[in-house]
């Protein structure tokens, strides 16, 4: 059995993984396709296969995508060849949950005016910091990212609203409102963050009627997906005052381009897709991945967090 990785895992992962299976011919080469012709799985990050590569994978029947996104993938090709995907789906939430609090801790507690103080030498106490606790947050998305969000919000006496399709109950969410009732608790919402996948149904879900629906100093945090919000609809938010602040970990384009407007406003905060970056990422994907694998040479081919290609996720 071929398993290609598209991208190259740490030496003692690599290790982890030929021990674990001595019979597996693994292939460990960044972005290099070159053995997808005999690859039975192939291991990716989900940006880097094309239609073209799937026609030219013979014998491929499984990608596990290390990541939760698969919105990038050449989704028609797969499907046509019957090839099973499935993701890391869970792994995402520590980091991007501490990552969600740091955000908001740092506004709400000056961090930024701090920092620049002290860049420029300066003895200012005039912060103009406020307090997490008894603020309300709307968190667009409470599967197990939205609700370890959640979970640390309401550890620091923040009241949480979770919003999705059904507005079924989640954990960790005080209340539960629909997508198409969002607007009813947006001008309660003090922070408003998201953390959905890009789909058919999410493209541009957030429009200009809802940031005018928000208060004038709410935090808007996007850490989910950049084709959310149209991005001259973000724009005119923060250029109008219609919100305080924007923490934005992902965008329309990506890399931002270096002349975007977004770079010099103070009231945005610029995070380069990096709120899920931690140490520890491959190896909890490597916790599900590996055995998965067992499972698939013995014969179960229905791997963990299977995805939907049709819808997305």
């Amino acid at each position: 059995m071929d398993v290609l990785f598209t991208f190259v895992p740490r030496e003692n992962q690599q290790e982890r993984l030929q021990a674990e299976f001595p019979e597996v011919n693994f292939r460990f080469l960044y972005k290099d396709k070159s053995f997808l012709p005999t690859a039975d799985i192939v291991v990716t990050y989900g940006e880097d296969l094309t239609a073209e590569d799937i026609e030219s994978a013979e014998n491929l029947k499984w990608i596990m995508v290390a990541s939760a996104g698969i919105e990038k993938m050449p989704h028609a090709a797969i499907a046509k060849k019957e090839i099973i995907v499935s993701n890391v789906k869970g792994i995402h939430k520590t980091p991007m949950a501490e990552s969600a609090l740091a955000h908001v801790l740092s506004l709400k507690r000056s961090l930024p005016f701090i920092y620049e103080s002290q860049r420029n030498r300066e003895w200012n106490r005039k912060t103009k910091s406020s307090e997490l606790a008894g603020s309300t947050a709307v968190l667009l998305g409470p599967g197990a990212i939205g609700s370890e969000i959640g979970r640390l919000l309401q550890a620091f006496g923040v009241k949480t609203i979770g919003c999705n399709r059904s507005g079924n109950d989640a954990e960790y969410m005080d209340e539960m409102v629909s997508i198409e009732n969002v607007s009813a608790v947006l001008p309660d919402a003090d922070i408003v963050l998201s953390v959905l996948p890009s789909t058919k149904e999410t493209y541009h879900l957030l429009k200009k009627e809802h940031f005018q629906a928000m208060k004038e100093d709410a935090i808007f945090m996007n850490l989910g997906r950049g084709d959310l919000v149209e991005d001259q609809v973000m724009l005119g938010a923060l250029e109008n005052g219609e919100i305080g602040y924007a923490v934005l970990d992902v965008f329309e384009e990506e890399p931002l381009p270096a002349d975007h407007p977004y770079w010099k406003m103070d009231n945005v905060i610029v995070s380069p897709h990096v709120s899920s970056h931690s140490g520890k990422y491959v190896e909890r994907a490597l916790d599900i991945f590996i055995p998965n694998l067992h499972d698939w040479i013995e014969g179960d081919k229905s791997p963990s967090n299977p995805v939907d290609m049709k819808r997305g996720y």
